[in-house]
């Protein structure tokens, strides 16, 4: 009886002694925020008229997914001590529309991001899910759309994905530590198709260095299908080529969306050239960014629609300048211009648009602050639609004619 005591509670303290310092070394965090507000946008298209364009001004109460700066989300992180500077580590994050509380990003519940990986002190992070591309990681941070303008500053449509308006779904993501201000790493999409290594694919690559006031960084991106696999990304996306998820043309009662690059949904490839660099000097950060965007064998209609007949390759040069400025603890604010440029493709014409922000944040604390952006594009040239280029903010109804006013004042909270 004595032996078979001892032996129960010298099991009870092994396992004691074992789970404790799980339970210690292990966390899981509820994090988000809500990004609310009114917008403002001149000229957007209501449908055609005698096949011309028709446009009205249109006020809305929207969700910062759609034009500021912060989409609401709300999302679980978890860490898990495994010894030696190694953890187990994952992320599920939610979006939503703050105004109605719907699900946002095509429907699914954690279409932002939704992974699972190791991370090692000393070799890196290996994760494994629904993420972010290379180009977002490491471009993203010096552009305006990711720091203070949001997504009506994004270049013609979000051409280059730098708002973030697309995810690499079955992705396998490594990020390097930081070695001496030198970071790297990759993304690869399993494209899933049999018979296929490289069908719908997606890749990219990244490398950013950090050496006191100055950063620098670059990235690649490659997709196969774009159609069906980059844009195809959402849980309500098209999955057959007969699809367009990259925009559309409208009617007579409905608007066009991304105008500026949905004729190319018939692209055999997608790739994306990014750089970007900032220099900080007190209050004061100064950023550039270029990117080149090609929409490559067009034509393919095992890929998806070609309405107009498209060959050979659509590129998009983007370049922007922007600024930002701290004037106090509670208050900054930001200016930026981009220019974009479509060579167009087969015999159509080339396109050009020209974006002006500026916009200020007040912080009410830590965690809350009021934030306005102002933004303001001119569009000339034929557009991938072919027709008279039209203005288009990011996440806004088109223009129904070359120039477009956007104005969003928003309420965030963090928690």
């Amino acid at each position: 009886m004595t032996k078979t005591k001892t032996f129960a509670a010298l099991v009870t303290s092994v396992a004691a002694t074992l789970s404790t310092p799980v339970f210690a070394q292990s966390s899981v965090t509820l994090y988000g925020l809500i990004d609310v507000g009114l917008s403002y946008t001149s000229n957007a298209q209501t449908g055609r008229s005698n096949g011309a364009l028709k446009g009205a001004s249109q006020y809305s109460f929207q969700d910062a997914a759609t034009s500021g700066v912060t989409g609401s989300r709300f999302g679980i992180r978890g860490t898990e001590d495994l010894g030696g500077g190694n953890s187990a580590i994952f992320t599920l994050e939610n979006g939503f529309g703050g105004g109605t509380g719907a699900i946002a990003l095509g429907g699914a519940l954690f279409a932002r991001q939704a992974f699972v990986g190791l991370k090692s002190n000393t070799l890196g992070t290996v994760t494994l899910g629904r993420q972010y591309d290379a180009v977002d990681m490491f471009v993203q941070p010096f552009a305006a759309v990711a720091t203070w303008g949001g997504y009506m500053v994004s270049h013609a449509g979000d051409v280059d994905n730098l708002a973030n308006t697309r995810r690499s779904n079955n992705s396998i993501r490594y990020l390097s530590p930081s070695y001496n201000g030198l970071s790297f790493g990759g993304v690869y999409s399993v494209g899933g198709v049999a018979g296929s290594a490289t069908q719908k694919q997606i890749y990219s690559l990244g490398v950013s260095y950090a050496n006191g006031p100055v950063a620098v960084a670059a990235a690649y991106l490659n997709a196969r299908d774009p159609n069906l696999s980059f844009y195809g990304s959402q849980a309500n996306s098209g999955t057959t080529a007969a699809t367009n998820n990259l925009g559309s043309i409208g009617s007579d009662t409905t608007a066009q969306s991304i105008p500026s690059f949905a004729g190319y949904a018939s692209a055999k490839a997608l790739q994306i050239i990014a750089a970007g660099g900032s220099y900080k000097a007190g209050a004061a950060t100064f950023n550039l960014v270029y990117t080149n965007t090609q929409f490559q064998n067009l034509g393919n209609l095992n890929a998806g629609p070609n309405p107009f007949n498209y060959s050979g390759t659509a590129t998009f040069n983007s370049a922007e300048a922007s600024m930002s400025y701290r004037f106090s603890p509670a208050w900054s604010g930001g200016v930026s211009y981009s220019y974009t440029h479509n060579s167009g493709a087969s015999n159509a014409g080339s396109a050009v648009y020209h974006l002006a922000a500026a916009g200020a944040d007040y912080s009410l604390s830590q965690r809350t602050d009021i934030y306005g952006v102002v933004v303001y594009e001119h569009a000339a040239g034929t557009d991938s639609l072919d027709q008279p280029a039209v203005a288009a903010l990011t996440g806004q109804t088109p223009s129904a004619n070359n120039h477009q006013l956007g104005v969003h004042v928003s309420l965030r909270h963090r928690f």
